[in-house]
């Protein structure tokens, strides 16, 4: 199939670069549209009060890749109007792999990975996004340290790659046009090639304390509060499927809001 990739995270992301792997290896006809920074919480937004530049780089992908100073759905936006030959008749666009999951009410709406193919579904094609989840102390050495899978985590994020690929070849082809319905997929850690996957929901959770107390010069800034889940106990929720050990999938129909 012919696959328009992005994420959150940015161009340099390895989780990013996993899931571009492991889909060549599928057998796909990738066009990549990263936004040149991290974009994690962006949600849908487009950027309204500048020009959004977009330069055609070479990554070593062996693929068209352009790099944007956008947002994901900027991207997403901008490589479906303008960059893509009007010959590339896609089948669909391919969101992550995010560093950390992106679950519940609370973070889907938030989550850049999830507007990137939200933006797909909006003009007609198949989306998926998919997220991987890590513990506290592996985001921080990812985000803040700088640091690189290695070990176990090296070996789930290749595992969640290959089963995002695969689900990506699964699925898509069974999708009609015009669902605006994005699969929001994430991967417990460890991921291995057997882990189980489950249909869920995203939990209904309240978050509360997301920002710091003001500081002296008036300013707050993010921080991880806490997530209180007031889920129903059924059906099974994208968090409480994490915490099984399981591998989340969750139908996201934005044709049912407001029913």
């Amino acid at each position: 199939m012919k696959l328009l990739v992005t994420n959150d995270d940015g161009i340099h992301s390895v989780f990013f670069h996993e899931l571009v792997h492991a889909l060549r290896a599928a057998g796909h006809e990738l066009y990549l549209a990263v936004p040149a920074s991290e974009q994690s919480w962006t949600g849908a937004s487009k950027t309204r009060s500048r020009p959004v530049k977009a330069a055609a780089v070479d990554r070593g992908f062996g693929c068209p890749t352009w790099m944007l100073d956008g947002t994901p759905s900027d991207c997403v936006n901008i490589a479906l109007a303008h960059l893509l030959s009007p010959s590339v008749q896609l089948d669909g666009v391919v969101s992550g792999i995010n560093i950390g999951f992106n679950c519940s009410l609370g973070f889907v709406l938030a989550s850049g990975t999830v507007a990137g193919a939200w933006e797909g579904a909006l003009h007609g094609l198949p989306a998926a996004a998919f997220s991987q989840d890590v513990t506290e102390e592996v985001y921080s050495n990812l985000k803040d340290k700088g640091g690189a899978p290695e070990g176990e985590l090296l070996a789930t994020l290749r595992a969640s790659a290959a089963r995002a690929a695969r689900f990506v070849g699964e699925t898509f082809p069974t999708m009609p046009r015009n669902t605006f319905t994005v699969h929001n997929v994430n991967f417990p850690y460890p991921c291995r090639a057997d882990t189980p996957i489950r249909r869920t929901v995203p939990a209904q959770v309240h978050v509360p304390g997301l920002f710091s107390p003001a500081a002296d010069d008036g300013s707050h800034r993010l921080i991880w509060g806490n997530i209180v889940d007031v889920s129903p106990p059924e059906p099974l929720t994208d968090v409480r499927c994490l915490e099984q050990g399981e591998i989340s999938h969750a139908v996201l129909d934005y044709r049912k809001l407001g029913h």
